[in-house]
């Protein structure tokens, strides 16, 4: 039976949000590291967006439900499986077998093209109503992305076909180096949705909780025939855009030391309910560490094969493919023999 919007979660169910949250801000935190380390490679960490990841994936069924992700929010989605956390390592280690989907994952790879999988999750959902398929399709994009042309075509294509289908946009205030007052002279991103004649909301995307409901009202919607919604999740970004993004330059430092910190925000609201203490923050962080640890390692011990760059690209390589081909391949001789 679908969640109802009155649902509420419960205490158990607070704390494995919280887990999850911590576990996100944790993975982010290491990946940035790895990155540092030149084990990795550039990366968007997700610092901000944890709350509204984690309340978003507790109202989907992992079983029914897919997400199409951007490229910062596997690390919150763990309630789809660990092997979208793994390929999310994998993903920021440089492998190509990132961009492999594990069966029974229903979590696309993570993609850098700006507002490109919002029409690939609509497409999706239009496939699942077309086949009779329960569930829907939740996707995640930026405020950026919400100034796409991809972004209005899906939506505009979404309403017109009633597909189930949820947007939910990440509003943490910055395209990159672009205030969120130099994007759109709209009132919301929220109000974009009259447009495309389906209802748009804007809740606190620091708050689990609210996104938690939000998301589940969008899915009733969707998996009752009424079609797609839109979801401002109105939070801030804590960190740089990406691991190659310096944002002291454009984010006055006054500003970002007042931004809220959803992890910070939810575990002292749990505590004040007696739901969350010392101990289970300890235990959270040592197995959030213990599973980027094993990740890490596996991903590390992987073979890289040059060739899984190039297949499935075109028909036939192209003379350049061929020629990155050729100095992928040196390079990892030359690698090996400096070993």
């Amino acid at each position: 039976m679908a969640k109802t919007t009155r649902d509420r979660l419960s205490d158990a169910q607070l704390q494995l949000v919280m887990t999850e949250m911590i576990g996100a801000r944790a993975y982010s935190n290491r990946a940035f590291a790895l990155q540092r380390q030149g084990r990795a490679a550039t990366n968007a960490p997700v610092d901000g967006s944890e709350a509204l990841v984690v309340g978003a994936a507790h109202a989907l069924d992992p079983t029914t439900d897919w997400v199409v992700p951007q490229y910062r929010e596997q690390v919150g989605l763990i309630r789809f499986g660990e092997e979208v956390v793994a390929r999310y390592v994998l993903h920021i280690l440089g492998h190509p077998e990132a961009g492999a989907i594990p069966e029974g994952t229903n979590v696309l790879p993570p993609q850098i093209s700006l507002a490109t999988q919002i029409p690939h999750a609509v497409g999706l959902a239009w496939g699942l109503a077309l086949q009779g398929k329960p569930g829907c399709v939740l996707t995640f994009f930026g405020d950026g992305s919400a100034s796409e042309g991809d972004f209005y075509e899906a939506g505009n294509l979404a309403g017109v076909q009633q597909v189930p289908v949820i947007f939910l946009c990440v509003n943490n205030q910055w395209a990159i180096s672009t205030p969120m007052s130099r994007q759109t002279a709209a009132e919301s991103i929220a109000a974009k949705a009259e447009a495309f004649g389906f209802p748009g909301i804007t809740v606190d995307g620091t708050d689990p909780v609210a996104v938690h409901e939000a998301v589940s009202a969008a899915r009733d919607r969707a998996v009752s025939g009424e079609g797609p919604s839109l979801i401002e999740a109105v939070t801030y970004r804590l960190g740089p855009h990406t691991t190659a993004d310096d944002p002291s330059r454009y984010i006055p430092s006054a500003e970002l030391a007042e931004a809220p910190d959803p992890v910070a925000t939810f575990r002292q609201r749990l505590t004040g309910l007696g739901l969350w203490d010392d101990d289970l923050q300890a235990r959270a962080e040592q197995e959030a560490d213990e599973r980027m640890d094993r990740l890490v390692t596996q991903g590390e011990a992987l073979t890289l094969n040059p060739d899984q760059f190039f297949e499935n690209v075109y028909a036939q390589t192209t003379p350049r493919m061929e020629r990155q081909r050729a100095e992928l391949l040196a390079d990892q001789v030359a690698r090996g023999a400096g070993q």
